[in-house]
């Protein structure tokens, strides 16, 4: 049996494993306080409704054998507790099957959430982090070498994340051609953050600065990934420099996190411990023959379905997140491959009066991520995610983002339900539930230096139009519940 350890990756495995743990950490704990109010019994997307509909071959889930909102959170604790077992190396210290068992059960256990979450987990980050969790079984423990095919494996991850959204940007929208695209995308993203008026307002120059070294880190960077040390672990580095200017400037739950787990893989050990006393390289035992049979399997199975994925960049309709098994082993990535000009925003509206016209009392509720109150400063809540935000920003694009789920979620505010209230920043209806609620469009922008030292807003805000007009809960009904 030919030796496939890669003493060289011992830190490499460590970030990954560490990294991989804290993400699941974290999206296990947004299983568990927001799945039961988005996918639940009661949710505005069922998931029982859904895995009656859709057979367990095409999408896997624990939960076809049962679902209840109980055992959902009961599932996403253990989830938890499993991620932070991973964050403090208990697995990895186990035998070599008891390593592979937590990281399987791990998988199984989001997969079981992400393929019953319908529209709610249809991120392109959901299947970044179950393809990085199924290669995390193949890792190893602490007494085997990391086995190399799957470093290389997560280093194609990685590969696939930057150059697919790469392409998408040169063949989509011509913002990014003509090194605009930036001068709009801090202010119109889905989740701005913190820096993202500062960086909104930064010079065009620095826009176009954006804008190319965006081209050099997703088209160019991720070939070096591939090549020998120490260009492999530059590019790393550099590659991860990008993610991070990413992490302080917007808001994408874990993706760029996840991404800079799996760049983490191109990197070595004597060219970091070279610039960081790290100590020396661990040594390693003998690797089981029956382990390096279930790595070189893995190999092929990537290898098979990668084909998939290969075709999708090189075809010129290429899609930006797709799943081809419904497994979601080897995926398709990209971002942004269209960037908005301006920025609308659905801000939703109630009111107690009976027979309520436009000076009735209407209050808006608030959100925890979205843009709302002009003066709020924008939060950083990445890698943490928001799921009914983000849905939110997608539905002034298209009436289509909301089907299956809005009008519900209309009623469950004329409802006062307990769940989806906990889910909101600010509930204006604290004592009891609005009679009606209502739907209007804003167009939200940046304000301008001077107008931020006068008013003390980082946004201004003005009526676009109405997208949904006064409803009752009794009128839900017909409205597409």
């Amino acid at each position: 049996m030919p030796d496939l350890g890669a003493p060289d990756s011992s830190i490499a495995r460590f970030l990954i494993e560490r990294g991989l743990g804290v993400i699941y950490l974290v999206a296990f704990v947004v299983a568990a306080r927001q799945f039961p109010a988005l996918c639940g019994e009661r949710g505005l997307q069922p998931a029982p409704r859904f895995l009656a509909a859709v057979p367990f071959r095409r999408s896997p889930s624990l939960f076809h054998v049962r679902y209840s909102d109980r055992l959902a959170e009961v599932v996403a604790w253990i989830g938890a507790v499993l991620a932070l077992t991973v964050v403090l190396g208990l697995p990895q210290a186990a035998p070599l099957p008891i390593t592979m068992l937590v990281w399987l059960v791990l998988w199984a256990l989001y997969s079981s959430f992400v393929n019953a979450g319908g529209v709610f987990y249809g991120f392109g980050w959901e299947t970044l982090l179950l393809e990085c969790g199924f290669l995390a079984i193949f890792l190893g423990n602490d007494q085997v070498a990391p086995p190399w095919l799957v470093i290389l494996g997560f280093r194609w991850v990685a590969f696939r994340v930057e150059f697919g959204a790469g392409l998408i940007k040169l063949r989509g929208d011509p913002c990014w051609r003509d090194l605009t695209c930036m001068e709009f995308h801090h202010e119109t993203q889905p989740m701005p953050n913190p820096l993202s008026w500062y960086a909104h307002r930064a010079p065009r120059w620095f826009h176009r600065f954006e804008t190319v070294g965006n081209f050099v880190a997703q088209l160019v960077l991720p070939w070096g990934l591939f090549l020998p040390q120490p260009i492999a672990t530059i590019a790393a580095a550099l590659m991860i420099a990008t993610q991070l200017y990413l992490v302080v400037t917007g808001n994408y739950a874990w993706l760029n996190w996840m991404t800079i787990v799996a760049i983490a893989a191109g990197i070595a050990d004597p060219v970091l411990r070279a610039v960081v006393p790290l100590g020396a390289t661990p040594t390693y035992g003998p690797t089981p023959a029956w382990f390096s049979i279930a790595v070189l399997l893995l190999a092929a199975v990537v290898v098979v379905l990668s084909w998939w994925p290969v075709r999708n960049m090189a075809s010129a309709g290429q899609a930006m997140n797709a799943s081809f098994n419904p497994l979601h082993l080897v995926n398709t990535y990209g971002a942004f491959g269209s960037v908005s000009r301006k920025r609308f925003e659905v801000v939703i509206e109630g009111t107690a009066v009976e027979d309520p016209d436009d000076d009735a009392d209407w209050r808006e509720y608030e959100f925890g991520g979205k843009p709302g109150d002009v003066k709020r400063l924008p939060r950083q809540v990445a890698p943490y995610h928001l799921r009914l935000d983000w849905l939110l920003w997608f539905l002034p694009l298209s009436p289509a983002y909301a089907e299956g789920w809005f009008v519900t979620f209309l009623a469950r505010l004329l409802e006062g339900d307990r769940a989806v209230i906990r889910l909101l920043r600010r509930n204006p209806f604290p004592d009891a539930p609005p009679v009606f609620v209502r739907a209007r469009l804003f167009e939200y922008r940046f304000t301008t230096w001077k107008e931020r030292r006068a008013t003390g807003a980082w946004w201004s805000r003005r009526v676009a139009g109405p997208y949904m007009s006064p409803v009752r809960l009794r009128e839900t009904a017909d409205r597409g519940m």
